[in-house]
């Protein structure tokens, strides 16, 4: 099959997150498969210099660069022109189109395009779609909900999810199918050889729903404990890198933290690999893909209790799951650090938990099927 997915944006500093790691995971599993795949997306690199990629990972890819076309932050007003030329021609070919959409420009822009050429499509929210009544976005979805509802299927992460964007569509909404994200196996195992004993990571948007400064707090008090440890956060700030370098400061820990920037995927994967134990304080997380990243990766995770995977990750012993407590935090990534032997049954543990439940290879077996569907056999 020509399969052809929609992403609002690529870039060199991970800032769209999770729908592009999920669209990039979903095509390179399809690709290994022997299907001709395509990812459409805008794409901003490096202070607006750096040109796109042929490919992301092993996918094709077909960019333009992000403009701001309407005022205002996040990704709604990014768009180009030519990228409306781009998903014509693409869909024009394709066998099955999948639109990762949000409350944007290029989103409506997929959404039109596929009408306009008969496709049918699947769209999938990532939990960017939920009730909403600013003018604003009352204003947006007079266009963008009718063109959703005509989704031959959402596929939705959570339960939350489901009942949000069935808010949003109402009843003439397309079916709503659960889909969990998967990733692959890394093939650099458990990282032996290059994995240090004494790294802590943070690989997140610096945002507060991420809580950095909880992990700040945290590694004050680790640090008391086990002077070797170092601790470094990455990822593109979002409003909270100055209270971070603040809560530095006042801890008297900048020998100790440190702050690296944003990381393309690549360089993320590998900082994963370097660290002896990855930590996402974040709460109300329904599906961190970090965690599965780094799990994948043989990282040994903390995370919080609130987060939609924690309950299983904390049954398989493939996570220390916490309160989300700085204190907390501290003990659990203390013990880890403390003991190698734990390290290594959490990150055995953790790339089980990879391979019998958030595999890629479950998830792009339900979207092979779906793809195939047509709307006289649901």
């Amino acid at each position: 099959m020509r399969l052809v997915h929609v992403v609002t944006l690529v870039s060199d500093d991970g800032a769209f997150g999770g729908p592009t790691s999920v669209a990039a995971a979903q095509l390179e599993e399809c690709a290994a498969r022997g299907h001709d795949v395509t990812l459409v997306s805008l794409w901003r690199g490096a202070k607006g210099t750096a040109r796109a990629p042929e490919r992301v990972g092993d996918v094709p890819f077909v960019s333009r660069p992000a403009r701001r076309v309407v005022p205002g932050r996040g990704c709604l007003g990014l768009m180009h022109p030519l990228l409306l030329w781009d998903l014509w021609r693409a869909m024009g070919r394709a066998d099955a189109v999948h639109l990762h959409a949000g409350r944007d420009l290029v989103s409506l822009a997929g959404l039109t395009v596929a009408r306009l050429r008969g496709k049918d499509f699947v769209t999938q929210t990532h939990g960017m779609v939920e009730p909403r009544t600013t003018p604003v976005a009352r204003i947006f979805d007079r266009l963008f909900v009718p063109l959703l509802r005509r989704a031959r299927a959402c596929l939705v992460l959570t339960d939350r999810e489901r009942r949000e964007l069935s808010a949003v569509l109402g009843p003439d909404g397309p079916p709503l199918i659960h889909l969990p994200n998967g990733l692959r196996l890394s093939a650099h195992g458990t990282g032996a050889g290059t994995r240090g004993d004494h790294e802590v990571l943070f690989l997140a948007r610096l945002h507060p729903r991420k809580r950095p400064e909880a992990f700040v707090e945290m590694a004050a008090l680790v640090h008391k404990e086990n002077p070797e440890a170092r601790f470094t956060l990455y990822g593109a700030d979002e409003g909270s890198l100055p209270g971070v370098r603040r809560l530095i400061g006042d801890r008297g820990i900048g020998d100790v933290v440190s702050y690296g920037g944003a990381l393309d995927h690549s360089a993320a994967l590998e900082a994963y690999r370097k660290a002896a134990v990855y930590v996402l304080p974040s709460v109300l997380e329904p599906f961190p893909m970090t965690v599965l990243e780094a799990l994948a990766e043989g990282t040994p995770v903390v995370c919080t209790d609130s987060n939609g995977i924690a309950a299983e990750l904390a049954e398989r012993e493939a996570a220390l799951v916490t309160d989300g407590s700085p204190e907390a935090l501290a003990d659990a990534v203390g013990r880890l650090l403390a003991d190698p032997d734990l390290r290594g049954r959490m990150a055995e543990a953790g790339r089980r938990a990879i391979d019998e439940v958030f595999s890629i290879r479950a998830v792009v077996d339900r979207l092979e099927d779906l793809y195939r569907d047509r709307p006289g056999r649901r």
